[in-house]
């Protein structure tokens, strides 16, 4: 698929079969997570993998909506804000945008391999946090990961006029 095209076909989607996702595939979108830059390249993050069916109860109480537990796969992206890049100007620390860049080339390979995604950053972050059972890495992001099983939702997007500004 087309880079542009894979831009326009991505959606959140809120729908899964049960239709395992293949190792190849997997292996493909956690490449692409490896290659995504990070400040310095020091690559502050893990990419937690986590079995749907196996941690069910764990995920429900991370986000509970019913459609986040049918993928077979949840991925979180988790980083640590002690290796992140820190800019030298005002101390800020670029953990969190080193993840949510890494998170999109996860959802954009998914998109890519014609697997559906959804970005989720509302979650509970204890009970996040009770299941990756890291010291070092705070959950960030998660997607559910599998074979789409639901309709794109109509949604209106601003302009390129709208969110672009000359100067």
């Amino acid at each position: 698929m087309d880079f542009f095209d894979t831009i326009e076909k991505r959606y959140s989607v809120r729908g899964y079969t049960d239709e395992p996702v293949s190792k190849e595939d997997l292996d493909k979108i956690l490449d692409a997570a490896a290659l995504a830059p990070t400040g310095v390249n020091y690559q502050p993050f893990k990419v937690y993998v986590i079995d749907t069916n196996k941690n069910a109860e764990s995920l429900k109480k991370v986000y509970p909506a019913e459609w986040f537990l049918q993928a077979p796969i949840v991925l979180c992206v988790a980083v640590n804000t002690k290796e992140a890049w820190t800019r030298k100007f005002d101390n800020k620390n670029i953990a969190d945008i080193d993840g949510t860049i890494v998170m999109d080339h996860i959802i954009l390979a998914a998109t890519a391999l014609g697997l559906g995604t959804c970005y989720i950053a509302n979650f509970n972050p204890e009970e996040a946090e009770k299941l990756i059972d890291s010291h070092e890495y705070i959950p960030l992001l998660f997607t559910p990961l599998g074979h789409i099983d639901a309709e794109k939702r109509q949604q209106t997007k601003k302009t390129k006029e709208e969110l672009t500004e000359y100067i």
